[in-house]
């Protein structure tokens, strides 16, 4: 294509569409709108090669966070079923100044295990912890994804498990953050919004909408 054939375009394309605008995302930001929600699908997985990660779920955090304590039956039920699957379950904890320990997560009822924990902070719980190396041991190829809070430890760690080839199943009900707004981006960062190699990974659902094989 000629150089005065791209400029014809160009100049057609601008007076179709107006003077762009030189305005930033702050000074748009109102004018924003949400985008539909992503679509909850169903899921099967497979509990020999899942593992299930409850990120940050410490007393602390998420009893200052209501939506946290709503979550916790939904945490539990998913807790329980991947018990009585034999999964793997793996947890971050953090707060205490760097001294938490699983007496210190949100319920006792989902305490874990010896070896089934790591206190890591940050976002991405992969770095710098025991989550890579006990994932290839047992063979997992799922994750399925829980943190408190949502736009930190869940979008973090879904990203870096997508990013790795896992594929990620992300309960909405089994994440808190400290807003509506944070959940809302959080979602759709992770199912839409993201980078394709993250988005193209992640399947969001529900706990009640995950089957086992």
């Amino acid at each position: 294509m000629t150089l005065s054939r791209v400029a014809a375009l160009a100049a057609i394309l601008v007076a179709a569409i107006g003077t762009p605008s030189l305005a930033d995302i702050v000074d748009d930001w109102g004018k924003a709108v949400a985008p539909p929600p992503p679509e909850l699908k169903q899921v099967t997985v497979e509990p020999a090669t899942t593992a299930l990660l409850l990120l940050d779920i410490m007393k602390g955090g998420c009893s200052a966070r209501p939506r946290c304590i709503a979550a916790m039956p939904n945490i539990k039920r998913l807790h329980d079923e991947a018990r009585a699957h034999n999964m793997v379950v793996w947890y971050s904890l953090v707060g205490s100044d760097g001294k938490a320990t699983p007496d210190d997560v949100m319920d006792p009822a989902i305490k874990p295990r010896v070896g089934e924990w790591y206190r890591q902070g940050g976002p991405d719980k992969f770095l710098g912890s025991t989550l890579e190396s006990i994932l290839k041991q047992a063979g997992i190829k799922t994750v399925i994804v829980c943190g408190n809070s949502f736009q930190g430890a869940a979008v973090g760690t879904a990203s870096g498990a997508a990013q790795r080839g896992y594929k990620v199943i992300l309960p909405v009900d089994c994440s808190a953050g400290e807003a509506i707004y944070n959940e809302q981006y959080a979602a759709f960062h992770l199912t839409k919004g993201g980078p394709v190699g993250v988005t193209s990974n992640v399947t969001a659902t529900r706990s009640t909408m995950i089957k086992y094989q």
